[in-house]
């Protein structure tokens, strides 16, 4: 976990997932101030990733956000303070904080739980283009 870059955060995401994808290109383009960086949770860093954190395979079906020696968010509250990071318009997401977590999350679980018939599958991990590269690890 040592060479994980300490100043960014990481995104941990699925990376077959087709409505994952069109999410990790959404937070790329909105990503001004460069503070993210992406993993595929079935990659090897990302199950690294996940076994460091103590995360269970039960929750690798949520997107992640690791900010690394401080904390984790998983589902809906990674979601939000995705978006915190945008500033802007998009802090108005904020005040989802309001919903309490477990009606936040019931949502994101179903939309989880459906997401590969509604947006469909990829047989592989995206491969970044030359210009994205430095934004996964």
């Amino acid at each position: 976990m040592e060479s994980l870059p300490k100043d960014k955060k990481i995104i941990l995401f699925d990376g077959v997932c087709n409505l994952c994808d069109s999410a990790v290109q959404f937070i790329i383009k909105h990503d001004k101030k460069d503070i993210f960086r992406f993993v595929a949770l079935q990659s090897e860093l990302g199950i690294k990733i996940c076994k460091h954190l103590g995360i269970s395979f039960s929750k690798m079906d949520s997107i992640i956000l690791y900010n690394p020696g401080t904390a984790y968010f998983y589902k809906s509250s990674a979601v939000i303070e995705i978006a915190k990071n945008f500033g802007g318009f998009w802090k108005l997401l904020l005040i989802f904080r309001i919903v309490p977590i477990f009606i936040s999350d019931r949502i994101y679980d179903y939309v989880a739980k459906n997401r590969y018939n509604w947006y469909g599958k990829k047989e592989s991990c995206m491969i970044p283009t030359p210009e994205l590269k430095s934004k996964f690890l």
